[in-house]
């Protein structure tokens, strides 16, 4: 397993399930509050989307061990935009897109909030996973213009069970499921 001198070792891993990648493991920086999508929540997840996914933009927006982004890289997302606060795990995500030789991952080491104000491009699918109990969903949620989310666009959403967000008008729930305290679902983004 790499090491990272910054902060420690790389003290675990996720798994790529499907895809151009299936089966690679993937080291993960032991940080606080870094907290990956069970292999159980992002199966389910990546059947939901399985035949949406292919060569379409995604947006990561809160990526911490990468789960998501590069399992959404293999399964053939043309794009995947994957932002990450923390330095030291923005730099792990990158030397895990290196290992993958991912040409169409971009990691960018940002605060999520700042990214999504400034934010004048769409995706086709984003991804809401926040660390829990810090405001920072429902904080992104409203940010989720129509530039960012435009009509049609899907959007995965991951929270602890108590705790509901507040949703937009403009999101239709497609699915929803629970995994132990944690509750995820899948919306598209639909006209007001």
């Amino acid at each position: 397993m790499n090491k990272n001198k910054t902060s420690g070792s790389a003290s675990g891993i996720i798994r790529i399930i499907s895809g151009l990648h299936r089966g690679r493991k993937l080291p993960v920086l032991d940080a606080q509050g870094l907290r990956p999508t069970t292999d159980r929540v992002k199966e389910t997840l990546f059947n939901w989307l399985m035949f949406k996914i292919q060569d379409k933009k995604v947006l990561d927006a809160f990526s911490g061990a990468g789960s998501l982004g590069f399992e959404a890289q293999s399964r053939g997302a043309s794009e995947v935009v994957m932002l990450e606060l923390s330095p030291q795990v923005a730099d792990q995500l990158k030397k895990n897109a290196d290992t993958l030789k991912c040409s169409n991952v971009t990691i960018k080491q940002t605060d999520t909030i700042k990214y999504l104000k400034e934010c004048n491009r769409s995706f086709d699918i984003i991804f809401l996973d926040p660390p829990f109990r810090t405001g920072l969903l429902e904080e992104s949620l409203k940010l989720l213009n129509d530039t960012i989310a435009p009509q049609g666009c899907l959007v995965y959403v991951e929270h602890e069970k108590e705790n509901e967000p507040e949703l937009p008008k403009k999101f239709k729930l497609l699915k929803e499921g629970h995994a132990g305290q944690v509750t995820y679902s899948l919306y598209e983004i639909v006209a007001d």
